[in-house]
């Protein structure tokens, strides 16, 4: 993982089942909710200090995914995207980055196509088991549960990054 995630320059992360953990909730107005944990965030925010960007792909349209991305600073998301193979690509052009300066975090069949062609492909400790077995890393936390920050960690840590990460990350917040 250590070559791998040294040439990471994008980490592009599914939303449902990976981002959150799978549920669908609606309100009774029929608006589809979303639970995001806050490690996940943070994770995010770490990537994103350290010079990684951050994109999300999702199938999925709606105002509290956009509201936490906008929170998170993710600029490139590719939202309502059904065919997430050519939503990577328009990705990858936008970026301008070679697939493998990316990672993909994905939990399911819909994400396999991009899996198989970026760099480090990782997935979720309750991923499916096809999106698991085209992982190059598995999370040993679940999705929507902390499985992003713990993705992120792994990326400081194979890139030698933690410590000055959190370091900087305190000093920037009063810590």
């Amino acid at each position: 993982m250590r070559e791998r995630a040294a040439r990471l320059k994008l980490l592009v992360l599914d939303v449902d089942g990976v981002l959150t953990d799978g549920s669908l909730v609606y309100s009774a107005e029929g608006e589809q909710l979303k639970v995001f944990h806050v490690r996940d965030g943070l994770g995010i925010k770490l990537l994103q200090q350290q010079g990684i960007e951050v994109a999300v792909i999702s199938g999925k349209v709606g105002g509290p995914l956009k509201r936490r991305l906008d929170d998170l600073g993710v600029r490139r998301a590719y939202l309502g995207r059904e065919d997430k193979k050519v939503a990577f690509q328009d990705l990858l052009e936008a970026v301008g980055c070679a697939e493998d300066e990316v990672g993909y975090v994905g939990d399911d069949l819909i994400d396999l196509p991009v899996m198989r062609r970026v760099g480090l492909p990782m997935s979720i400790a309750d991923g499916h088991a096809c999106a698991r077995e085209a992982a190059a890393f598995v999370s040993t936390l679940p999705g929507g549960r902390g499985a992003v920050r713990e993705i992120a960690d792994a990326i400081l840590d194979a890139r030698g990054e933690r410590e000055a990460a959190y370091a900087r990350y305190l000093e920037e917040h009063g810590g």
